[in-house]
Formats: structure tokens, C-alpha cells, sequence
């Protein structure tokens, strides 16, 4: 993979120290989200995502699958690793994993300054934007 790097589907049980690292760096400290919502309870249900660079996690994204459909959310990427593709890398292993799974199709509650990297991956903007966590966000589809 390009840049040295791996993304890994793990399991909470298997991933959370990693898991737990980015996400509190990314939501938590640096967009002041409340431990409390971005704890919310739904990780050990879930599918993780896991990218690493050198053996070293640096992104994550998190997928519920309920019947044919996926809601992915939790992504993000280590401030200092931004800009370098590993986005595009995650959300490309995310598009395959559904389509392995034949899942129809894919939600994401996106970040509205996020909608322009979703788009280029055929995501269609569904809806207003609303409030999450004091942050703009707009729904987003990925139907296949």
C-alpha cells in the first residue's frame, strides 16, 4: 500500500487502546467533543478500521451495519499525518469492505468541511445541515 501503509478491520476487544488513542486526540482534544458523546456505547458492536503507517496507528473509522446498509463514522486521522492521503486510503478500504459484504449501501453523518473529501468518492449530500457535538454536519449517501 502507498506510504508504508496498512489498514486492519479489528474488532473493539482487539483495537480499543489503539482506537481510543486517535479518537480522543481527534474529537475529544482537538474538537472539544464530549467524552460522553463520543463515548457512546456502540463500539463493541461495531466494525473498526484501523490504518497504520509504519506500525504505528495513526487513523481509524468506525462501521454499524444494520441489514444491507452501513452508517460509517468515527474518522479520523492524526493531526500530523493529514494531507498525505491516508483519508482516501481508509475510505477506499471502507467502499471495498461494503461491497465484499454486499451491503447496498453507505450513511455517514459528515462534518460540513469534510463534504468536499466525500464527495469525491461518490458520496451524494442528503438533507439540511444540523448540529453534532457543536459541529456543522450534513447526512451523506453512498448507494451501490
Amino acid at each position: 500500500m502507498k506510504n508504508n501503509l496498512k489498514v486492519e478491520i479489528v474488532k473493539w476487544i482487539d483495537g480499543h487502546a489503539q482506537l481510543k488513542n486517535i479518537r480522543e486526540k481527534v474529537f475529544i482534544q482537538e474538537q472539544r467533543v464530549t467524552p460522553e458523546l463520543e463515548w457512546d456505547g456502540m463500539d463493541e458492536m461495531a466494525i473498526h478500521f484501523l490504518v497504520f503507517k509504519d506500525e504505528e496507528a495513526i487513523g481509524c473509522a468506525r462501521a454499524i451495519v444494520i441489514k444491507s446498509q452501513m452508517q460509517l463514522g468515527r474518522m479520523a486521522v492524526l493531526k500530523e499525518y493529514r494531507g498525505q492521503g491516508i483519508g482516501s486510503t481508509l475510505i477506499e478500504k471502507v467502499i471495498v469492505t461494503a461491497k465484499l459484504k454486499q451491503l447496498s449501501s453507505i450513511h455517514i453523518s459528515a462534518q460540513c468541511n469534510a463534504i468536499n473529501f466525500y464527495v469525491k468518492f461518490g458520496f451524494e449530500v442528503m438533507g439540511d445541515t444540523y448540529l453534532d457535538a457543536e459541529i456543522l454536519h450534513r447526512d451523506m449517501t453512498l448507494e451501490f
